[in-house]
């Protein structure tokens, strides 16, 4: 037994180190080689990653409903974690409901260390990009964290769905993708045939119409798990690209690594059901309240995510305060160096039923989540 725990040990510490130096060498490399086709394997590099996928394990019972594994990514900050706990909380609540196809989870944890709630939440501990490799945009370790799960850990699903700690599952999420397509949700700031002479740089034009990269970012996306394996080192060595290339860099900003995955997946050739409905976001923000935010976005309906991405400000008549702090607010940036506390006070009256929904759903979860706080 001992001999066969080390053998373990050094292959997949071997794994390790042979996958960061093909990132070393991939980020410095140039991106003027042949990108995928329809049925080539030749990498946006020299080569993507080396990586041994896990051999697929049957689950004869999963035949009846087409299962997704929902994984999010994940620093070891507060503020990260509090999000995830919730996060999990409400992945819990509505897992085995009827019209739910949700699988398993697993927060992908790329500190590169275990913490105290691996016992309350599935956790993959994932290695973080090399020091200075993120450029300080420590997104960037998100895709990289995606290949080594894809690589090391044992997935029983044939599905995937990447969501992020500040989702909360409002309902029962049923699988969205068909015929070979994923499902995504479309954000409208992500705008392909603007930033076209960029993208041409990382999507070359024999790749298609540049219309054919979808207006996605990595989450929420449900996507197989087969096209998700070719995806993943494409979009980190994507992301890695676009973070040094400077025309690129200052086009995307923070926005940089959705376009990455929006980019890997057209080059791959998966394509994607937009579902507007997916999630709704909630933001205060004038310059992006466009189509499915706040203050037209009120209502939950058929949504099966909040986002909250941003404040949400009020005065206490209900009106919201663009751009201003409200004399009634919950904005997850007030809690990025501590845990929010229990029992928020909820919003006054007139404020949206989204809003209100939301704060409600934060609640329940820190009264039941034990140890909440520490």
């Amino acid at each position: 037994m001992g001999w066969g725990k080390m053998f373990f040990t050094v292959v997949i510490t071997f794994s390790a180190a042979l996958i960061t130096y093909n990132i070393l060498i991939s980020a410095n490399a140039s991106f003027k080689q042949e990108f995928p086709g329809p049925s080539s394997a030749k990498t946006l590099f020299s080569q993507d990653p080396i990586i041994k996928m896990p051999l697929e394990r049957s689950n004869n019972n999963n035949k009846k409903k087409r299962l997704f594994h929902t994984a999010v990514t994940s620093s070891d900050s507060v503020y990260n974690t509090w999000q995830c706990r919730i996060m999990y909380y409400w992945f819990k609540k509505f897992k085995d409901e009827p019209n739910s196809e949700m699988g398993g989870f697993t927060r992908i944890l790329h500190s590169g260390k275990s913490d105290k709630f691996m016992d309350e939440i599935p956790t993959f501990v994932a290695q973080p990009l090399p020091s200075g490799m993120d450029q300080g945009y420590i997104v960037l370790n998100r895709p990289w964290a995606f290949v080594q799960w894809l690589q090391q850990a044992q997935i029983e699903e044939d599905y995937i769905l990447m969501s992020e700690p500040d989702h909360v599952i409002v309902k029962p999420i049923p699988n969205l993708s068909k015929d070979g397509l994923g499902a995504a949700f479309p954000f409208f700031y992500i705008e392909p045939k603007k930033y076209e002479s960029v993208l041409r740089k990382f999507f070359p034009q024999q790749n298609r119409p540049i219309t054919d990269i979808d207006p996605i970012g990595n989450s929420p996306v449900i996507v197989s798990k087969e096209a998700l394996k070719k995806i993943a080192p494409t979009w980190m060595n994507v992301s890695l690209a676009m973070k040094k290339d400077p025309e690129a860099d200052k086009a995307f900003g923070w926005v940089l690594e959705m376009y990455a995955y929006a980019v890997a997946s057209a080059l791959h050739n998966v394509g994607n059901v937009l579902h507007k409905e997916f999630m709704i976001q909630k933001s205060n923000f004038p310059c992006i309240v466009e189509r499915f935010q706040p203050p037209w976005d009120t209502e939950i309906g058929k949504a099966f995510i909040i986002h909250y991405t941003y404040g949400c400000d009020y005065d206490l008549k209900g009106k919201m305060t663009y751009g201003k702090i409200g004399e009634w607010r919950f904005d997850k940036r007030s809690y990025d160096n501590t845990w929010p506390p229990k029992n928020l006070s909820l919003p006054p009256p007139g404020v949206p039923e989204s809003v209100v929904t939301l704060v409600k759903m934060v609640n329940e979860a820190t009264a039941n989540i034990p140890n909440w706080g520490s």
